[in-house]
C-alpha cells in the first residue's frame, strides 16, 4: 500500500484524485478541483451524530454513526468507494481532519480487499496550505498588474503570458454590471482555492513575479482574499489601450456572441434560451439605471431592446453595437478615466495588446534574472 501523505505540494501541483468523504454540505461548501464527493455519511446522518456527540459524547456519537451507515445503506457507500479507487488508483482520500472518518473509509475499504491512502490532516490540513502558499507567493513576488478602458482585451494579455493569475477566470464572473455567466459562480472557499493552487502552479514555473488583472475588491460575488488585494492597491499598472472599434467588437462578442451560446447550451428550448438570453443583458443594464440616469438608461434600453428583437428575427447581431457604443461613452470610459487619473501615478508603461504582452514578457524575464 502506498503510504498516507501530508505533502500537499505535489497533491496540488500533479492535480491528483482525491476523494472526499465528508458529508455533502461539508463539499457544497467548499472542496478542491481535483475532488469528488464520496461521502461516508449523508447531511442528515451527520447532523444525527454531531447532535449526540454535543449532547452524549464521542462513544454514542461513534455508535450511532455505525448504526445510521450498516447493512445495505454500508454496503453501497463501500461500492462507490471502491469504483472510485478503481478509476483512480493513484488517489487519495481525505475527511475534513484526516481522522476518524478518513480512517474508518479505509478500514471498510481494506476489509473489502482495497488498500487506499489518506490524506494526514484532512480538509483543514490541505486549506490551510493553501492560504499560506498563497500569502507567500504575494509576498515573496512583486505584482504588476493590467489596466485598461472595459473592452481592451485585458484577459486575453493574462491568458498569454506564464507568470499570470487569473482572477476572473476563477471567479466565472468578468468583473462588470454585464459580468456574470448562465452558470453560477463558485463558492468564495472554491474561488480562493482554485486561485491558491494557480499562484502554486505558477511559481514552481520559477516565475518570480505575477501578473494580474486590475480588480476591484469583489468580482461579482467572490471577494479578493485580503493579503492578494493590499499588495494590489501597491502595485505598478501597465495600461493596455485600443481603438474603439476593435473595443465594441469584444464586447460584442464576449457579452451577446457568447452569452447567447452559454444560455443555448443550458436551455434546449430555443425560445427559452433567447428569453433567458435577453433577461441577462436588459437586467444587467437595469443594475447601472442610477448612474446611467433615468434618460440615458431608457435610451439604451431601447437600443437593446431593438437590437434583441432583430437578432431573434434575423440572427443579426449589430445593432447590438449601438448600446454597447453608447454604454462606453457614457458609462465605462467616464468611470475609468476617473480611474485612470487617481492611479496615473502607478502607471509605468502605456501601449496595445502586443506591446504590452512583449513589456511584461520582458521584465519577467528580467525579474527572473536579477536585471
Amino acid at each position: 500500500m502506498r503510504d498516507n501523505t501530508e505533502d500537499f505540494r505535489r497533491l496540488f501541483l500533479s492535480g491528483v484524485p482525491l476523494m472526499d468523504v465528508r458529508a455533502p454540505v461539508e463539499y457544497t461548501k467548499g472542496a478542491f478541483p481535483a475532488a469528488c464527493n464520496r461521502p461516508l455519511m449523508n447531511d442528515d446522518e451527520r447532523q444525527q451524530v454531531g447532535t449526540t456527540y454535543k449532547q452524549r459524547g464521542q462513544e454514542a456519537a461513534i455508535a450511532l454513526g455505525h448504526k445510521l451507515v450498516s447493512g445495505a445503506i454500508k454496503q453501497t457507500r463501500i461500492d462507490a468507494w471502491v469504483a472510485q479507487t478503481q478509476a483512480h488508483p493513484e488517489g487519495y482520500l481525505y475527511c475534513f481532519r484526516g481522522g476518524l472518518r478518513s480512517q474508518l473509509v479505509q478500514q471498510w475499504l481494506r476489509e473489502a480487499g482495497v488498500e487506499y491512502p489518506r490524506v494526514i490532516g484532512g480538509y483543514k490540513a490541505m486549506r490551510r496550505f493553501l492560504i499560506d502558499s498563497l500569502d507567500q507567493s504575494i509576498e515573496q513576488r512583486p505584482l504588476m498588474l493590467v489596466a485598461g478602458l472595459t473592452g481592451t482585451g485585458k484577459t486575453e494579455v493574462i491568458s498569454a503570458l506564464g507568470n499570470s493569475l487569473d482572477l476572473e477566470g476563477h471567479a466565472h464572473h468578468r468583473g462588470s454590471s454585464f459580468g456574470r455567466h448562465a452558470t453560477a459562480q463558485p463558492t468564495q472557499i472554491n474561488f480562493e482555492n482554485q486561485l491558491a493552487i494557480e499562484a502554486l502552479k505558477v511559481t514552481a514555473t520559477g516565475a518570480q513575479s505575477l501578473v494580474l488583472e486590475d480588480e476591484g475588491r469583489m468580482v461579482g460575488s467572490c471577494s479578493v482574499p485580503l493579503n492578494l488585494y493590499r499588495a494590489m492597491q501597491e502595485a505598478p499598472l501597465v495600461w493596455l489601450e485600443d481603438s474603439q472599434e476593435n473595443r465594441i467588437s469584444r464586447i460584442l462578442a464576449d457579452y451577446v456572441t457568447d452569452m447567447h451560446v452559454e444560455f443555448a447550451e443550458l436551455h434546449a428550448d430555443p425560445e427559452q434560451a433567447f428569453a433567458a438570453f435577453s433577461e441577462y443583458l436588459l437586467n444587467s443594464l437595469l443594475r447601472i439605471r442610477k448612474r446611467l440616469g433615468g434618460e440615458q438608461h431608457q435610451a439604451l434600453d431601447a437600443l437593446m431592446q431593438e437590437a434583441l428583437a432583430e437578432q431573434q428575427r434575423s440572427g443579426d447581431e449589430s445593432l447590438h453595437r449601438a448600446w454597447i457604443k453608447g454604454l462606453l461613452e457614457n458609462y465605462y470610459d467616464p468611470m475609468y478615466a476617473y480611474q485612470r487619473e487617481s492611479k496615473q501615478a502607478r502607471v509605468v508603461f502605456s501601449g496595445n495588446q502586443a506591446e504590452i504582452i512583449e513589456y511584461l514578457a520582458d521584465l519577467a524575464i528580467n525579474i527572473q534574472h536579477g536585471a
